[in-house]
């Protein structure tokens, strides 16, 4: 394990993956990421790289040759080289090699950094293009956070506050694809209320998500977190199946529409990044 840890927090990471696995409030002593437990879901925040979602028959076609790539890509599921910067910040690199260009043809440096301040966490993508042609490329976050956060609360004491949404429009997911239907949900002065069968039918998905910080709340005590996402496009909440978990994930790029051609370059969100450039994104949730 890789700990960063300050007066008020205590975080913990995996190398697979780049994997944030634990975060600790010292003084209230509450735990708010989502355990891995197997028999629900055995992951508590990949990191998607180079897609987001799924493929069309989990494949695509670049400069006529086609590519095959599983769901979220292969990031979560490699080793990260890590450097530890202080007691408070960690960065972890991965890099393409012989294995990648199988499934992935592109040069890439993918940084994920990581910085405590405060009762704050951060996590900055950083992409750097080392090649000399563009970079395509999808990012995203999947933190699964722990709902409830204190064993004698339920589920359906939480709730979803979004900072500038006052109704949503979610976007069907068909076969893990998006679907052409989208579905509206009626938000309680910006309130989504949590309970299992919100995700019955798989993740909300959301192309047109207007709130740039959402606050998990619940009803009996003050407890909770916000997170913020600026300049993520696309946003998804899901949880397993009646596990006890929310995710809350923003996206810059998103799975395949049914109806897409496969070509990587009609690929709805993807990142263009030009040779010897670096792109940056930034989510952070401050827990409380």
């Amino acid at each position: 394990m890789i700990l960063l840890e300050n007066e008020n927090v205590k975080v913990s990471f995996v190398q697979k993956g780049a994997e944030l696995r634990s975060l600790i409030h010292k003084t209230t002593k509450i735990e708010y990421m989502w355990p891995a437990k197997a028999e629900f879901w055995a992951k508590t925040s990949p990191v998607l790289f180079p897609i987001v979602g799924a493929l069309k028959n989990d494949s695509y076609t670049y400069k006529n040759k086609k590519y095959t790539l599983g769901r979220h890509g292969f990031a979560r599921d490699l080793d990260f080289n890590f450097e530890q910067i202080s007691a408070s910040e960690v960065l972890f690199t991965l890099e393409d090699t012989a294995d990648t260009w199988i499934n992935y043809p592109f040069k890439f440096n993918l940084g994920i950094r990581y910085k405590l301040s405060g009762a704050s966490l951060s996590c900055t993508y950083e992409v750097f293009n080392p090649g000399t042609e563009d970079l395509l490329f999808s990012i995203g976050g999947h933190p699964a956070f722990a709902v409830p956060l204190k064993e004698q609360e339920q589920y359906s004491d939480y709730y979803l506050q979004f900072n500038k949404d006052e109704a949503l429009e979610a976007n069907k997911i068909a076969d893990n694809l998006i679907a052409d239907e989208t579905t509206f949900i009626a938000l309680d002065e910006g309130k989504l209320a949590l309970n299992h069968a919100l995700f019955y039918e798989d993740a909300l998905v959301f192309k047109k998500i207007k709130s740039d910080q959402i606050a998990l709340l619940n009803t009996k005590n003050a407890h909770g977190l916000h997170f913020s996402f600026k300049d993520f496009p696309y946003f998804g909440i899901w949880s397993a199946r009646d596990a006890d978990f929310v995710c809350l994930e923003p996206w810059c790029g998103i799975a395949d529409a049914v109806h897409h051609d496969g070509q990587l370059l009609d690929k709805e969100g993807v990142e263009k990044l030009l040779p010897q450039k670096t792109w940056k994104r930034k989510w952070e949730l401050a827990i409380f």
